[in-house]
């Protein structure tokens, strides 16, 4: 049993790794709202009586602006998705063992990158 208990988080650690990754997600939403409502506003900038030449101009600039928006929206919705897993590893009581190693993920690493699967030992084997 002492065993078991070294492998994984004790529950008052998950406990607390739970509610740093629940406030990330909650953050995390928000920002992908004002990423949306900035994606669904660039197709009404007010150039309608401006000169062609700067029309076509401004046109170009939403076209990037909306897939700058879009990659930003995409790389937000990966980053709950990741998140919301990793409240899943925490209700397994898997969360912060490396996949790789099976050893336990630093702490620090894990309050700066919650949602990691990997310890700095296997991310180095990877490279």
């Amino acid at each position: 049993m002492a065993k078991d208990k070294k492998n994984r988080y004790s529950d008052k650690d998950l406990e607390k790794f739970r509610v740093l990754i629940q406030e990330k997600i909650n953050k995390a939403q928000h920002d992908l709202e004002l990423i949306k409502s900035a994606y669904m506003n660039d197709h009404n900038n007010g150039t309608e009586d401006t000169s062609p030449t700067f029309k076509a101009f401004d046109e170009g600039s939403a076209v990037m602006s909306k897939e700058a928006n879009s990659q930003l929206a995409i790389r937000q919705e990966k980053f709950i998705r990741d998140l919301k897993n990793a409240l899943i590893r925490i209700e397994n009581k898997t969360y912060g063992v490396c996949r790789i190693t099976g050893k336990l993920i630093n702490k620090k690493r894990l309050q700066l990158v919650p949602h990691a699967t990997l310890s700095i030992e296997a991310k180095n084997m990877q490279k």
